[in-house]
């Protein structure tokens, strides 16, 4: 059974398996990585770890990016990563309050509408009333598991990686 946990030096290895199924990139979001965060060598991937760690809760943080990241997991196996952002600044409102990806071999088992559904618990306990989540605009797998959870487009707009639907949750 699939559960969300906070990144852990432990699943390097299957991490690192996920990552190269996606391929090269930082277009795996939920997972906070940047594009100086290097996560092939243990001690790269325990810093970048550790860099999520220090960003995590609504009030933490020193980029602005206080964040919440989890990782979906079935044992050892990292599925993808899901991230509840805070605030309403510039980041979240070009890349939303919640992020999330699967990699290509674990889609379409329900997931993703899974991971959203327990992250938005966690916005709720938080006392959030409403989120934003952008996704690409031809990415209908995502717009539905948006949908599932009551996500209402505000509209698509032009962003630097190309046209985005802007959907608003009420929780």
């Amino acid at each position: 059974m699939a559960e969300l946990i906070a990144p852990t030096t432990r699943l390097h290895s299957a991490w690192l398996e996920a990552r190269n199924e996606w391929g090269p990139g930082l277009h795996e979001d939920g997972f906070g990585l940047g594009p100086s965060d290097e996560v092939d060598s243990p001690d790269g991937f325990a810093a970048w770890v550790a860099r999520l760690a220090d960003e995590s809760g609504p009030h933490a943080g020193e980029t602005g990016r206080a964040c919440t990241y989890r990782w979906i997991v079935e044992g050892d196996r990292v599925h993808g990563g899901i991230a509840l952002r805070y605030g309403l600044n510039d980041y979240v409102q070009q890349f939303g309050h919640i992020g999330y990806g699967i990699r290509p071999s674990s889609r379409r088992r329900g997931l993703a509408t899974w991971a959203l559904g327990r992250i938005l618990d966690e916005a709720r306990a938080l006392d959030l009333d409403r989120v934003l989540i952008v996704c690409e605009v031809d990415n209908l797998a995502s717009a539905k598991t948006i949908e599932h959870h009551g996500g209402v487009l505000e509209g698509v707009r032009d962003t630097e990686h190309g046209p985005a639907r802007r959907y608003w949750i009420t929780i």
